[in-house]
């Protein structure tokens, strides 16, 4: 049964707005098409009117959205005249979108067979046939639709391009020449030959179609600065100095050819003068803005690939923006820079300017908080609060403001931010449901609502099984509780499969295998969280080096557990509540 369709592709587009155009045939007697060999069948007065009615209703029902009930309908219509091009056509149409495209192939044929002068038809099926790469048959119909239209320049196009994938590059131009002929010049077209004639490898040909824009335009700097372009994507650099050299003559400040120029230079290793182009480009007043914005990233893209350091571009920023004072945009890509280049203060500032300019885009936002997120938490707090009350159906402020708050420990405050952005959240995005229900669950545990925190954890991993902090969270404490020690165990080790070399979840999973009692393979996994630490150069928990000790203790290592004991006692940041007793009487206890 044929199911509602939202994303049409480009052909069915076209066809479906055709066929409200076309006149269904209604039993039209038709000659037998020698070609295909399909057979007429002459309708009755009572089958016509059968017809007529059942198309009218599919065609009703095809208005109204009941796809259903239409595809239906022209199926019974198909059984009373099998001889009806129309009624070929809107099926396929229907097993195009249904992405039945041989299906759809063989009912376009049939509907050009039935009426072969049919426009729409002719271009559904000449459409397929160049996206199932059957180019013969293609360039046939396009060359059949070009003579039987020859003022649609659309025709042209495809036609070329059908030349084209079946690898005839000459008939392809020769299409292209066919349609210049009823254009004039166009530069597309141009452009499309040139193209063409560098696969053909006659690059002079390719190169005269832009030289026939500059004798035609000898005023027009923009062909001088083209055909320079293309020369030096060629690799050129004579010839497109040449070019460039009499654009010269006609605007030596052209900001386009200056950022050409600066293009040359960069190419031809003259980083000096190559800099010196890019700014007079940047100052030019006849280049708009956006232009300008452009040019910046490039620019700031060849530093970064040619390892150079990104500051160079920090004065040409200052200098637009003294130009351009009142341009947001602008104040965006700097900050993106100064990100890049670690100067986040400097950065949040320049996303202020951006933010207070357009308050209703979160992305400013979003970039302000990137600047401050974890390390400034009371920064972090505000700036979450303030584009709250500029778009407050964003759920991803609620989510850091709850964050930022968590690692306040105001623990109240951080569930209600989060209970109210997981409101705004789409259906759709379930992996932002899951983190927003599992970091419910973090604050539910720290506020001493155990079975609640499990409730937001077996909710978070209902929308996102794979949601690996929630695992790990989730089966610590469950460890810590000694509670469903089987759950916790198959929950993190689908941490450490994922991700085997993060010292968290080993530690976590070690730790869960010890309160099962397996000390020797909990030992294996400790042991490799401290190790990994170290390779990362991360700082160990007071949790991970008591945890390394009790293991010690239980694998007949009790020297060694004293001093991993007191390694964490010396972090001064525990919570244990047993680690002093087990440093002074030198044994293992239960926490």
């Amino acid at each position: 049964m044929y199911k509602k369709i939202y994303i049409l592709s480009f052909i069915s587009i076209i066809l479906i707005a055709g066929s409200s155009h076309i006149c269904a045939q209604k039993g039209k007697q038709v000659e037998t098409n020698k070609e295909f060999d399909l057979p007429v069948k002459k309708l009755t007065v009572e089958e016509r009117r059968k017809f007529d009615y059942y198309f009218y209703e599919a065609m009703k029902a095809k208005s109204v959205n009941k796809y259903d009930a239409a595809f239906d309908l022209l199926k019974y219509c198909q059984a009373i005249d099998s001889t009806n091009a129309n009624v070929y056509f809107e099926l396929g149409n229907y097993y195009s979108l249904l992405d039945n495209k041989n299906k759809a192939l063989d009912f376009f044929r049939k509907a050009t067979a039935y009426d072969s002068d049919n426009f729409y038809y002719n271009m559904a099926y000449a459409s397929l046939c160049l996206e199932f790469k059957q180019y013969s048959d293609a360039i046939e119909q396009f060359e059949k639709l070009t003579e039987q239209n020859p003022d649609n320049t659309d025709l042209y196009l495809y036609l070329a391009e059908a030349y084209r994938q079946d690898g005839d590059l000459a008939s392809a131009v020769s299409t292209l020449d066919r349609l210049e002929q009823i254009t004039g010049l166009n530069e597309k077209v141009s452009l499309q030959k040139f193209q063409l004639y560098t696969m053909m490898k006659q690059e002079k040909k390719g190169y005269a179609e832009i030289q026939k824009f500059i004798d035609k335009y000898p005023a027009e700097i923009k062909y001088h600065v083209l055909l320079g372009d293309l020369y030096l994507q060629a690799g050129k650099k004579d010839e497109a100095f040449a070019v460039y050299s009499k654009a010269k003559t006609i605007d030596p400040e052209d900001p386009y050819l200056i950022s050409s120029m600066a293009e040359y230079y960069e190419q031809t290793d003259n980083k000096e003068a190559a800099e010196s182009e890019l700014k007079a480009a940047l100052v030019s007043p006849k280049m708009d803005i956006d232009t300008k914005l452009a040019i910046l990233a490039q620019y700031v893209g060849t530093l970064q690939t040619n390892n150079q350091g990104t500051q160079t571009a920090n004065a040409l920023f200052d200098t637009l923006m003294l130009q351009h004072p009142q341009e947001p945009k602008l104040n965006l890509m700097y900050g993106n820079l100064l990100m890049m280049q670690n100067k986040l203060s400097d950065a949040r500032f320049q996303f202020q300017v951006y933010a207070d300019a357009n308050p209703t885009n979160s992305f400013g936002w979003e970039q302000m908080l990137s600047t401050t997120f974890p390390d400034s938490i009371d920064l972090s707090i505000k700036i979450c609060k303030d584009a709250i009350s500029y778009i407050p159906d964003q759920p991803q402020f609620y989510f850091y403001l709850g964050m930022s708050e968590y690692l306040n420990k105001d623990y109240t405050n951080a569930l209600d931010a989060l209970q109210k952005g997981v409101g705004y959240v789409d259906g759709k995005n379930v992996g932002l449901l899951s983190d927003f229900y599992g970091q419910m669950g973090d604050l539910y545990y720290h506020m001493g609502k155990k079975d609640t925190a499990y409730v937001a954890y077996d909710k978070s991993l209902s929308y996102k099984p794979n949601n690996l902090g929630v695992l790990n969270n989730y089966s610590y404490y469950l460890s810590l509780e000694r509670k469903d020690l089987d759950k916790a165990e198959k929950m993190s080790s689908m941490t450490v499969k994922a991700e085997p070399s993060n010292p968290t979840y080993l530690d976590t999973y070690g730790w869960v295998l010890f309160e099962q009692g397996a000390y020797t393979m909990a030992k294996i996994y400790i042991e490799n969280a401290v190790k990994y630490s170290e390779d990362k150069k991360e700082e160990l928990s007071a949790e991970v080096l008591e945890h390394y000790g009790d293991v010690l203790y239980k694998t007949n290592e009790p020297e060694k557990a004293l001093e991993y004991w007191i390694k964490a006692k010396e972090k001064g940041d525990s919570e244990s509540k047993t680690l002093d007793k087990k440093i002074e009487t030198k044994t293992y206890i239960a926490k």
